[in-house]
């Protein structure tokens, strides 16, 4: 039975797997291994190397569907890519292989019923496989370029979200089959019962493993995207200016004031104002700042005011 408590860092792990024994699967896709006596989450977590804050992330939403964070931007990408690549590494090399082997245990393969739940098994093995090859071969690197700081030009999360979901159609087939194929002797019969307890249980877990993709993995990408798309703005400005470092001795003092009155928030009236100067004047002004460092946005000129110390960055509101 599910347990709705909220864990949390301090709570001791085995605690946990007494509450809700269907976790010690995402153990093993963190990368935790078992033998950690009565010690709390965040001291497992620490001494195997997975971040305690995503752990209870991915283990509160798939027990208890809780989507809300202190701070999503406290989400480790990698450690999420470490769960969902040992998930799909448990799934494809050893659950989908060992329900097949139950099934050809329990089945007589000269019965055309059984072959037909054989081959829709197989279909389904191999939907499944072809998704998360998927993954692996492209969205899996695609991440991996982000956490390099890279943004890959022809590919984003949102074509991924758009593509993504269950596909456990045959599955949901397969089981009402086998459950109105239920053999009359015994042996078979309590073969195949337990073989299709596994199956709802792999269905189970299957569609857990959609949902923390779709909650909180493509969630986490998109907030990436963002911020190393904001990045790439920073380095190409940057850049821009790093190409003549003399920049800065071009630009009049009054040009200067310009700036950072510009930072500051300012209009142009407020800007004449200040400067004691008409508004004519300003803009002529604007227009050559623009011409001198090709830079023609707030942000752009923000950056530049912040990395030639014209203002400090503590005083400009971000």
């Amino acid at each position: 039975m599910k347990n709705q408590k909220m864990y949390e860092a301090d709570d001791k792990l085995i605690s946990i797997i007494k509450d809700n024994y269907n976790i010690l699967q995402s153990l093993g896709a963190f990368g935790i291994n078992l033998g950690f006596g009565d010690k709390t989450v965040r001291e497992v977590c620490e001494e195997q190397n997975v971040d305690t804050f995503t752990f209870l992330a991915v283990v509160n939403f798939t027990i208890n569907g809780y989507r809300e964070y202190d701070d999503a931007e406290r989400l480790s990408v990698p450690t999420l890519l470490q769960y969902l690549k040992a998930s799909h590494e448990y799934y494809l090399g050893f659950e989908l292989p060992y329900i097949r082997k139950e099934l050809v245990s329990a089945l007589d393969e000269s019965d055309n019923l059984a072959r037909l739940i054989l081959k829709l098994y197989d279909e389904y093995a191999h939907s499944i496989r072809l998704h998360m090859q998927y993954e692996e071969k492209t969205v899996f690197p695609y991440v991996g370029e982000l956490l390099k700081g890279n943004t890959p030009a022809n590919y984003d999360i949102e074509t991924y979200s758009k593509h993504h979901g269950q596909t456990d159609v045959k599955l949901r087939e397969l089981k009402n089959i086998i459950i109105k194929y239920l053999p009359s002797d015994g042996l078979h019969n309590n073969q195949l019962s337990a073989t299709l307890y596994d199956i709802y249980n792999c269905e189970e877990w299957l569609s857990q493993h959609a949902q923390v993709e779709e909650e909180i993995f493509i969630p986490a990408i998109r907030r990436l995207e963002k911020k190393s798309k904001q990045n790439d703005v920073s380095v190409k400005i940057s850049n821009m200016i790093n190409q003549n470092p003399a920049n800065t001795e071009v630009l009049s003092d009054r040009e200067k004031d310009v700036i950072v009155s510009l930072v500051q928030g300012m209009t142009n009236k407020e800007i004449a104002d200040h400067l004691c100067i008409s508004i004519n004047t300003v803009i002529t002004h604007r227009r050559n700042i623009a011409r001198k460092l090709q830079i023609h946005s707030p942000a752009g000129l923000t950056i530049y005011a912040i990395v030639n110390n014209l203002v400090d960055i503590s005083t400009v509101k971000l």
